[in-house]
C-alpha cells in the first residue's frame, strides 16, 4: 500500500504570513460632531442664547471693572481710573474698624440664615410628604408657597407693619401685659427680625426641590425597612434622608458659597440709623459708601474682597463635600 507524500517547498520559496491591517481610524474631526449636532438640534440650542447673553452682560462684563480697586477713580473721568494706586484702598479697609464691625455684622446674618433657613425647609418636606389627604397638602403648599412671589418691598412692609410700635404683634404683647417692644428701632431685634421674615419668605418656595427629590426614592426601599421592622421615623433617618441627600448637599454647597450675600434689599429696606450697629452688612456699607460717598474705588476695592471670600468658601465646601460623603457641585 502506498502513501503519498507532499514534498515541502524549498526554504526562501514560501508565501509570507498575510499581516493583519490595523483598522483605520476616522480622520472626520471632532468639531463635525457638534457641528451636526448645532444643524440638528439649533432650536433646543437658541433656547440658551438669552441666558447666555445675560450672563455675558451681566456678569462677567461688569468683572472688567474690578481693576478700579487698584485705580483712583473719579466721577467724569476714564472709566478704568486716572493713576494706579496698588493695594491703597485694600490697606484703607482693612484698616477701618467700621468695615470689621460691618464684616461681623455680616458673619452673623448670613450664618443665621444659614443654620435656621436651610434645615426648615427639609423639616417641612418631610411633613408634606407624610400628608396624605391631597386637599390638606395642596393648600399647606400653596400658602406656604405664596410669600416668595412677593416682591422684596411687600415683604419688608409687612414686615415694618406687623412689628410697628401700634401693629398687631405690639397688641397682642399689650393683652398679655407686656410693654411695647420697638423691634424696628432697637439693635437687638433686627437679627431676629431679619431671620424670621427670611424664613417666612423662603421656606415654602424652598420645599419645591426637596419635594421633587423626595418622588425619586424607590418605593421597594420602605417596604423593605417596613419588613425588617423599621418604624417611620426609622424609614425617614435610613431611607429618606440618605435618598435625598445629593440633593441637601448641593444647596448646602450654593448657600455657602453666598454666605457673604447677605439680602442687600431686605436689610436696606428694614434698617436705619439707629440699627446699624447689628443690622449694617458689607452690601449695604459698600452701597452707601460707593454710591452716595462716591467712592467708587474704596467701594469696588470691598466688593472684590468680598467675592474672593465667597469663591473661597463654595471651593472648599465642594472639595470637603467630595471627601466626606462623595457628593460635589462639580
Amino acid at each position: 500500500m502506498s502513501t503519498s507524500t507532499t514534498s515541502a517547498p524549498p526554504p526562501g520559496t514560501q508565501d509570507p504570513p498575510p499581516t493583519k491591517t490595523p483598522p483605520r481610524r476616522s480622520r472626520t474631526p471632532t468639531r463635525t460632531g457638534w457641528r451636526r449636532a448645532l444643524r440638528r438640534d439649533w432650536q433646543l440650542y437658541s433656547l440658551a442664547l438669552l441666558p447666555l447673553l445675560f450672563f455675558l452682560v451681566f456678569r462677567y462684563l461688569p468683572m472688567i471693572g474690578n481693576v478700579i480697586a487698584f485705580r483712583r477713580f473719579e466721577p467724569g473721568g476714564s472709566m478704568f481710573g486716572e493713576d494706579w494706586v496698588g493695594l491703597r484702598y485694600v490697606e484703607m479697609f482693612l484698616s477701618d474698624p467700621t468695615f470689621w464691625q460691618v464684616f461681623r455684622n455680616t458673619l452673623w446674618l448670613g450664618g443665621l440664615t444659614l443654620v435656621f433657613c436651610f434645615p426648615i425647609p427639609i423639616v417641612l418636606a418631610l411633613l408634606l410628604n407624610e400628608v396624605r389627604r391631597r386637599s390638606l397638602k395642596r393648600f399647606v403648599q400653596s400658602v406656604s408657597y405664596l410669600p416668595h412671589f412677593l416682591s422684596i418691598v411687600i415683604v419688608a412692609g409687612i414686615t415694618m407693619q406687623m412689628l410697628a410700635t401700634d401693629g398687631p404683634i405690639n397688641h397682642v404683647l399689650g393683652w398679655l401685659g407686656h410693654d411695647p417692644i420697638r423691634f424696628i428701632q432697637e439693635p437687638e431685634w433686627f437679627r431676629t427680625v431679619y431671620v424670621g421674615s427670611e424664613i417666612w419668605q423662603t421656606a415654602g418656595w424652598g420645599t419645591i426641590l426637596y419635594l421633587a427629590a423626595l418622588t425619586t426614592i424607590d418605593e421597594d426601599l420602605y417596604e423593605a425597612a417596613r419588613i425588617d421592622g423599621a418604624n417611620r421615623w426609622q424609614q425617614i433617618w435610613h431611607v429618606t434622608l440618605p435618598g435625598i441627600r445629593p440633593t441637601m448637599i448641593t444647596l448646602l454647597i450654593l448657600n455657602v458659597g453666598t454666605f457673604l450675600a447677605v439680602g442687600f434689599e431686605k436689610v436696606l429696606l428694614l434698617y436705619n440709623p439707629l440699627t446699624y450697629q447689628t443690622s449694617d452688612v458689607i452690601s449695604t456699607y459698600v452701597y452707601r459708601t460707593g454710591v452716595e460717598s462716591n467712592s467708587f474705588s474704596y467701594a469696588a476695592a470691598i466688593g472684590l474682597f468680598e467675592a474672593i471670600i465667597g469663591l473661597v468658601l463654595i471651593t472648599s465646601a465642594n472639595q470637603l463635600s467630595r471627601r466626606t460623603v462623595g457628593t460635589s457641585l462639580w
